[in-house]
């Protein structure tokens, strides 16, 4: 058996956060969670997640500085898939910075489902089902 999974979620909207932690738990995965990019940040260099969900709109760091940021600092940093979360559209800034910190994917909450993300976390880790 392969170990769990491991899932950094950094979202500060508490319902969302529990949401998708709920979610990510049921389907398998080992869940940490952080409010804000700082925190996220921290949880990211500590825990080595397999994958990062991320809102961008967050306090303290927001997440593309987080992103950026975390792709600068090793080997890790610069690979681990990233699926960045967000309320806003996208728009040519928040692309670009998506773009330009692969590899990640960019969902927008209100065009999305739970098990969507569950289904899109487990496609970018190459998990079948």
């Amino acid at each position: 058996m392969d170990p769990q999974k491991k899932i950094l979620i950094v979202e500060d909207e508490e319902a969302m956060l529990r949401l998708l932690s709920d979610a990510l738990s049921e389907a398998g995965f080992q869940v940490v969670t952080a409010k804000d990019g700082v925190q996220g940040l921290g949880n990211a260099k500590t825990y080595h997640p397999d994958l990062i969900l991320l809102d961008i709109i967050l306090p303290e760091m927001d997440g593309i500085t987080m992103m950026k940021t975390l792709r600068e600092t090793d080997e890790w940093g610069k690979n681990v898939p990233i699926i960045v979360l967000t309320n806003l559209n996208a728009d040519d800034a928040i692309m670009k910075a998506v773009v330009d910190n692969e590899p990640s994917y960019y969902l927008v909450k209100t065009n999305w489902e739970v098990d969507d993300v569950v289904r899109k976390v487990k496609e970018r880790l190459g998990m079948t089902g």
